[in-house]
């Protein structure tokens, strides 16, 4: 105990602790802070650097300024269908008719929107909306919604703690939410911050795959593990996006994205042979296909024997004009050439489906994103509701702006309303433990290979498409790897406490393996993203969310009806001039 206490730790409180500084949990930030709340928000990352900035292609707004007959219930309607009806028509609507002003508070904010030669937003289509509602900023949209809110938040001194890992949030004897522990990736001085209420805004879980869109050290399931660990629940963990261009090489960039506006320009996949197989599983839409059906097109080749020695298909944009390709897709040629010293213009580019967004999460409620803990709530792509089976394009960018707005206002009524901030002592000394434990480790047990045996697990068996058997060989090999945590080895050095963040990375990829693993066994069904091999049909009785709790079990929550006047708005969509998803 002696030790203990001789570690530094630095005491703070605020009202409010938002975990993440991201889009979703700056917005939220600025909001506290406008309201003249107190308010904290940590990153393990560069707040410039959040994932945020990665977003390229654009944000959902039913502005009207392209096609005044858009609407917001028509946005609504359109998110519900590709959601394959597995969204919450609430949470639909608040985003939906909320998402003009999350527009405007970007505006407020300065931001510069793409706009028309009269000064009005300009909006384009992508793909299954039915009229022109995403707002962009070049291919960049991301990145400047992160420098906005970064620039905002420095207006409104927001105090913002980059390189802190929280590795608990804290509860007491009651449930109820006190605040956070956590670290200092570079020092190593521990965090202690009181809080009344947290906003968990700390992303999604696609890094526990082989190739993902996600950068190292992010999106490794921190939201899942810290929500689970405080007492919420998650929900539809197996529904995972996969992006259909993740790029195959070199091995520590496997995954990253070449932007789907290379296909709506006009780029061709093509297998080991030279087919254009996109005849064979959508001869209308072809390339122009949904995200979901593209993924599993080209997971199919490979899977078939079509595919390339490595592994992936090729996408070919070399046939179109170089201008086109130096003013419309820069950032493609400019990926392959730092990361691969290939000139797209020339050659194709090998590819592979990559897991790329967390459509399941937390399990919030729709007003506010509280999580059913007092004084926890979560937020973007931490949470879950919003997009079903399949993420409609621009979406969630949005979607951190609505929320960030409502769950910062719901967190300031909370705190406010408090009467006594209960502490419990045991709760703070079980989370100063377990960072003493772990860095005390020195098991035979290399914190990196586990990582990487869970990305194999849930590749081999958890990828694309899915069955009975798979799934529970996956389950039966992370139980292995889950036993081998105990005898991890923790080495800090000169660079600092990263080593110990890789560890609390390795628990939450553990736990959000496990919930999608058994998530994803439980829904005996294919719908969306979700392709089971042993139940090629949807079944409309498991129109259903898949709730799971700590304990492993999986309960079927049911979806509320879709509002008539926006069930009459749901049509099929033509995705005839429009960009991919």
């Amino acid at each position: 105990m002696s030790e203990l206490r001789s570690t530094p730790e630095r005491r703070t409180s605020t009202s409010v602790l938002v975990i993440g500084t991201g889009g979703s949990g700056l917005r939220a930030a600025i909001e506290l802070a406008e309201a003249g709340v107190d308010v904290i928000a940590v990153g393990k990352r560069q707040k410039s650097d959040a994932h945020t900035s990665l977003a390229a292609g654009g944000i959902n707004a039913a502005l009207a300024t392209i096609d005044p007959e858009d609407t917001w219930e028509q946005h609504a309607a359109d998110t519900i269908k590709e959601s394959y009806f597995l969204a919450n028509p609430e949470i639909v609507k608040i985003v939906t008719e909320g998402a003009e002003q999350g527009i405007k508070d970007l505006e407020r904010y300065g931001m510069n929107f793409a706009r028309e030669v009269d000064g009005r937003i300009s909006q384009r289509f992508f793909g299954a909306h039915k009229w022109r509602r995403t707002a962009f900023a070049g291919d960049y949209t991301g990145l400047e919604i992160q420098r906005t809110l970064v620039r905002r938040a420095d207006q409104l001194d927001i105090e913002i703690l980059d390189t802190v890992y929280i590795s608990q949030i804290l509860t007491n004897e009651d449930g109820v939410v006190f605040g956070a522990y956590g670290f200092d990736q570079v020092t190593g001085e521990r965090q202690l911050i009181y809080a009344d209420a947290v906003i968990l805004a700390a992303g999604g879980h696609n890094r526990i795959w082989r190739r993902t869109s996600s950068r190292r050290n992010e999106n490794t399931g921190d939201s899942f593990r810290l929500a689970v660990e405080a007492g919420a629940r998650l929900r539809d963990a197996e529904l995972v996006q996969f992006h259909p261009s993740g790029i195959l090489e070199p091995e520590a960039d496997a995954g990253t994205l070449i932007s789907e506006a290379a296909r709506g320009e006009g780029g061709i996949l093509r297998n080991a042979l030279g087919e254009r197989y996109m005849e064979r599983y959508d001869p209308e839409r072809m390339e122009l296909s949904t995200r979901d059906r593209v993924a599993l097109a080209g997971y199919t080749e490979i899977k078939e024997g079509r595919g390339t020695e490595n592994g992936g298909v090729w996408l070919d944009i070399s046939h179109l004009p170089r201008e086109t390709i130096m003013e419309r897709l820069p950032r493609v040629y400019q990926t392959m050439m730092e990361l691969q010293m290939k000139d797209v213009t020339k050659e194709p580019i090998e590819i592979a489906p990559t897991a790329h967004y967390s459509m399941g999460g937390v399990w919030v409620d729709a007003e506010d994103h509280g999580t059913g803990v007092p004084g926890l709530y979560a937020i973007g792509e931490a949470s879950s509701g919003l997009h079903g089976a399949n993420r409609l394009g621009g979406n969630s960018l949005i979607e951190l702006l609505v929320f960030g707005r409502i769950t910062g206002q719901a967190a300031a009524v909370y705190s406010a309303g408090l009467e006594v901030q209960k502490r419990s002592l045991a709760a703070i000394d079980r989370a100063r433990t377990e960072v003493m434990d772990l860095l005390n480790a020195d098991g035979e047990y290399n914190v990196r290979a586990l990582q990487r045996d869970i990305r194999n697990i849930m590749t081999d068996h958890c990828g694309v498409v899915r069955d009975e058997e798979g799934l529970k060989t996956g389950l039966a090999k992370l139980a292995e790897v889950e036993a081998k945590y105990s005898q991890v080895g923790v080495h800090p050095d000169l660079s600092g406490y990263e080593e110990l963040s890789h560890v609390f990375d390795l628990k939450s990829s553990l736990l959000a393996a496990k919930a999608t693993l058994q998530c994803a066994l439980e829904r005996r069904e294919t719908r969306g993203c979700h392709n089971r091999a042993d139940y090629p049909e949807t079944d409309p009785a498991l129109q259903a969310n898949m709730v799971w709790s700590a304990d492993g079990t999986v309960t079927h929550e049911p979806i509320a009806d879709v509002p008539a006047d926006i069930a009459a708005l749901i049509q099929e969509v033509s995705q005839d001039g429009k960009l991919v998803e």
